[in-house]
């Protein structure tokens, strides 16, 4: 597993499932048509950290997670955001993703949004196998998914707080279907539904730690570390938290903790990030001076405290290893970004 939960002997029981789950997903994408297969396969076969399948195993454990319709269950959850990945990269123009080109760069776009299209008939084929609450949950998520991206694409309305539109449009993109997996995994394990309900809760709220996790490592990662190219959003003209933050903190004028001069600074630094930035040298310039901004650290608190807020949710659940999975789980998404 690549994110760690704490307790070797129960990473070590998951891992066979893990694996398992890998077969499911190479099995469920494969295609008869030859360019379709090749297309599919591309981000599975790139790899990335599965966490939403083992979200599902670890939420599993608190009910009988020897279930099969634990492993359809994850496979369902990871294609639904494989799915979502084709086409966010089309959106964003993102060249890379999990350190290889990116399924537009080597088809284009259209190839890349109808493959995304296909993985999603993919997970609906086996969600089906599931029963029809596990596909009424799967089409609210994804309908989710859609309004994330499309309040991201849009923007605030005029009477919107930015910053809480950007939460929402992470509960959205990332929070739902982090909590479906939750879900998924505790519903299909025989769980009460008080256990469901809670895991739900909490990985709604692990999700959006994760997504502010990673509007950190956008910023201080490189490549190599991420998978994907630093400062991206920044090139698409996408507010992600830390330019959210800059942006208010502008608006809120020298003071007390921002001086005359780190004001004109900050100015400057907002004028860089709504010009031009096709160049990679502008890119790389704005990059390096948001990496030791303090609305990056600010992103980065915001982070933990919502990865608290998660654990927090299970506070009720049974003293034991895999409630302590969970919180190392949580605490884990946003330790990248310390």
């Amino acid at each position: 597993m690549s994110v760690p939960i704490g307790n070797d002997q129960l990473q070590d029981a998951l891992t066979p499932r893990l694996e398992l789950i890998e077969e499911r997903l190479r099995d469920a994408v494969a295609q008869s048509d030859r360019l379709a297969d090749a297309t599919s396969r591309h981000l599975v076969d790139a790899g990335g950290k599965r966490l939403r399948p083992m979200l599902v195993l670890l939420a599993s454990q608190l009910g009988d997670g020897s279930r099969p319709e634990v492993l359809d269950a994850a496979v369902v959850c990871e294609l639904t955001h494989l799915a979502t990945l084709y086409h966010d990269d089309v959106m964003d123009s993102a060249p890379t993703r999990r350190g290889a080109p990116s399924a537009h760069e080597v088809w284009g776009n259209s190839v890349a949004i109808l493959t995304g299209d296909l993985l999603f008939a993919r997970a609906s084929v086996v969600v089906a196998g599931l029963g029809p609450e596990a596909v009424r949950l799967q089409a609210t998520t994804f309908e989710r998914l859609c309004l994330g991206q499309l309040h991201e694409t849009v923007g605030p309305a005029e009477d919107d707080d930015p910053v809480e539109h950007y939460i929402q449009v992470l509960a959205d993109k990332t929070g739902s279907l982090v909590a479906m997996s939750a879900r998924f995994g505790a519903m299909f394990a025989g769980c009460a539904p008080t256990i469901v309900k809670q895991v739900t809760q909490y990985g709604e709220l692990a999700g959006v730690a994760f997504q502010l996790a990673d509007d950190v490592l956008d910023i201080r990662s490189d490549t190599e570390v991420s998978g994907k190219t630093p400062g991206t959003d920044l090139r698409e003209g996408v507010d992600t938290m830390p330019t959210l933050l800059l942006r208010r903190r502008i608006a809120a004028g020298p003071g007390p903790e921002v001086s005359a001069e780190q004001h004109a600074a900050d100015l400057a630094l907002l004028a860089d990030i709504d010009g031009d930035l096709t160049s990679d040298e502008a890119l790389a310039s704005v990059v390096d001076r948001l990496r030791v901004h303090p609305v990056v650290d600010q992103t980065a608190a915001l982070a933990h405290d919502w990865s608290r807020q998660a654990i927090v949710a299970i506070d009720g659940l049974p003293a034991g290893e895999v409630k302590d999975a969970l919180v190392a789980f949580a605490e884990a998404l946003v330790a990248r970004a310390a």
